[in-house]
């Protein structure tokens, strides 16, 4: 019998919790907001619970989708307490490679076991199930925490060691502030020049210029529409993280300095919940 805690039901949380609640013996949810968790368990079958202690004690798998590195820290803190030997301890989360590798010697040194597992695809790969994680730890302990994570994901790749998922997904963050900014540059030009922005993308979305982005923000983003789950607030989380990580290794990122400038901007607008595309907001 399988029994798993489900730790965070945030934005993505929530739903990775509700495909997990069908494919586990047991699973046990808690959320900081009481608000959210009772929401949860009104529409699935898992245990609530109020404490973390209730949540994670006994349990095979924890999975933690929480805040950022405070957050994990606190949450992980707690975890370690309570849980048995030989637990596997998954984190959705994304932190800097630091805190990952702290979760990964202390969960060692209480005879359990860590995986940094941040997931990309947003709030319709989490409802869909089918978001990208990449991982970062040991290969066996991947190997057996497959079966939790494949509830979720449709893309799952171990990176190297602890760390390095974590690595992986600041590379994400990189590519998709160039790749936004440029498609809502590309997007205003269109609509300066007067052209038809579907006739648009249906004639370049199939070349070069083709992407994610592209494909499923383009046409929202010219309706002005920016309601589509990963906000500003948590890509700025995200891209601090990055540049935190360049300094170490002395590199310097000139387009996440300037994409994070203009979500900057963004934020102090008002525009911190709006969703990643609205870097055209500010253009208009």
């Amino acid at each position: 019998m399988t029994t798993c805690a489900f730790l965070g039901l945030g934005i993505m949380g929530y739903h990775m919790a509700g495909h997990l609640d069908v494919a586990v013996d047991e699973l046990r949810v808690w959320n900081r907001s009481p608000k959210k968790r009772d929401k949860w368990g009104e529409t699935f079958k898992g245990i609530v619970s109020s404490s973390i202690k209730g949540a994670v004690t006994g349990a095979d798998f924890v999975i933690m989708c929480v805040g950022d590195d405070s957050d994990v820290y606190s949450v992980f803190d707690q975890v370690i307490k309570y849980v048995k030997p030989e637990t596997i301890i998954i984190d959705h989360t994304t932190t800097s490679e630091k805190c990952a590798e702290y979760c990964y010697n202390v969960a060692l040194k209480n005879s359990c076991s860590f995986i940094d597992a941040p997931v990309s695809g947003g709030e319709s790969g989490a409802i869909n199930g089918t978001l990208t994680s990449m991982c970062g730890g040991d290969e066996e302990v991947f190997s057996r925490s497959l079966a939790v994570i494949s509830n979720y994901c449709k893309s799952i790749n171990l990176m190297g060691g602890s760390g390095s998922g974590q690595l992986t997904k600041m590379v994400n963050q990189i590519c998709i502030a160039g790749v936004l900014q440029g498609l809502a540059e590309g997007v205003y030009f269109a609509q300066k020049a007067d052209l038809d922005i579907e006739k648009v993308i249906k004639a370049i979305g199939k070349g070069a210029a083709q992407s994610w982005q592209m494909d499923n923000r383009a046409i929202t983003m010219s309706r002005s529409e920016y309601n589509f789950g990963f906000a500003v607030d948590h890509m700025r989380k995200d891209l601090n993280i990055v540049l935190k990580a360049s300094k170490k290794f002395d590199i310097s990122l000139s387009v996440v300095e300037m994409v994070d400038e203009f979500y900057a901007e963004l934020q102090s607008s008002g525009g911190g919940r709006l969703d990643t595309s609205s870097l055209l907001k500010r253009l208009k």
